[in-house]
């Protein structure tokens, strides 16, 4: 067979699969090209990344006094509590927002300590179940507690006690429905329900008449 005929036929035709790849690698080097500048991304991304790392010095109101504590960005406001200012009546429970013990008040409204981060709390005023008494004078709520012995291990108590305060200062404690509704986030192992919805219920009546 004549060669003139044929002046590639020592080469084969080019394969379907042959035409794909270089398709494909056409596709990518034109990419590339077009592509932003590794680096330039890079920059754009640590622009918009503004990470705190390692403790940092901050002040905290507690109780109405001034804290300066050491903590890094992650410390919650329960452990700087508890670890750094020794304020250890409020409780860690579950340590996941879900039983109540750690309620504590910010600017008068409670929350749950151990899913706050300290360091968001500065200039904010923090009350924990020790600042509620003044000197040897219990808070209302304390002292009904007692009275209606609304406690037996005592561990959920100081959330409770918080919870009670702020849920009477909402008015949410009106009825004993409205006041286990809006009380329901503390939870109280022992089952001390009805002495405790008792004590919520008799500082709510004092607070209406007053």
């Amino acid at each position: 067979m004549s060669s003139d005929l044929f002046p590639n036929a020592d080469t084969p035709p080019l394969a379907d699969n042959s035409r794909r790849s270089f398709l494909k690698q056409s596709g990518g080097i034109l990419g590339l090209a077009l592509a932003p500048p590794l680096a330039s991304q890079a920059e754009r991304l640590t622009a918009y990344s503004k990470v705190i790392q390692g403790a940092t010095d901050i002040t905290l109101r507690v109780n109405s006094q001034a804290h300066t504590v050491r903590v890094e960005p992650r410390v919650t406001l329960l452990d700087t509590l508890r670890e750094r200012l020794d304020l250890t009546g409020t409780k860690k429970g579950c340590d996941h927002g879900q039983c109540g013990a750690c309620t504590v008040h910010i600017n008068g409204k409670r929350t749950l300590s151990c899913l706050t981060l300290a360091v968001m709390q500065q200039g904010k005023e923090i009350t924990t179940i020790e600042g509620l008494a003044k000197g040897d004078e219990l808070h209302p709520m304390q002292a009904a507690f007692i009275k209606h012995d609304g406690l037996q291990c005592g561990y959920c108590t100081p959330g409770q006690i918080m919870s009670g305060v702020a849920c009477v200062q909402e008015g949410h404690a009106t009825t004993d429905a409205q006041c286990r509704e809006w009380m329901s986030g503390n939870l109280c192992r022992c089952g001390a329900y009805p002495n405790i919805l008792a004590a919520v219920r008799e500082v709510a009546s004092q607070s209406s008449k007053g």
